[in-house]
């Protein structure tokens, strides 16, 4: 248990940070998906469900800031919820190359899952904004995500 509430305590700290970065300083994409990055933290402490409702909030936060493609947010971190809460059940004893592949890979399915559920009008050239940009964003959250987790004592092996 103070392991999870460790955990929530940081996931809080994540999402307060991303609006910080993201709207209070206005970074846009020079500020790491922190929201993500938390998500992917607390999808594998709780059940699919739970995993699902954290993702559906921080969607719907996330699309509460945007005016265009309202819900395509909130489908795509739903969806990463629960991908990452079934995580816990597949992979057992989290060496430090799965937490930097669960980072890596998470973030680029929610940009790529992004992608597809926003309308053709908004969407950017495919291999821009998903192969490119994509990539670099989602080793840029499995960076920044490894280093918090050692900054904050918890090793791969405790996620």
């Amino acid at each position: 248990m103070g392991r999870s509430w460790g955990t929530w305590v940081l996931v809080g700290g994540l999402v307060v940070a991303h609006l910080v970065l993201h709207v209070g300083l206005g970074y846009g994409r020079g500020a790491p998906d922190l929201l993500t990055i938390g998500l992917l933290l607390a999808a594998r402490e709780v059940g699919v469900g739970a995993a699902a409702a954290v993702g559906l909030a921080f969607g719907l936060l996330e699309d509460a800031l945007g005016v265009l493609a309202f819900g395509a947010n909130s489908v795509t971190m739903t969806a990463i919820g629960i991908a990452g809460a079934f995580t816990r059940d597949l992979f057992v004893g989290d060496s430090r190359l799965f937490v930097v592949s669960y980072f890596f890979a998470g973030k680029w399915m929610r940009d790529l899952l992004h992608w597809l559920m926003i309308g053709s009008e908004l969407r950017q050239p495919f291999a821009q904004e998903v192969l490119v940009l994509g990539i670099v964003a989602a080793a840029y959250a499995a960076l920044i995500g490894t280093v918090l987790l050692s900054l904050t004592g918890r090793t791969g092996e405790q996620l």
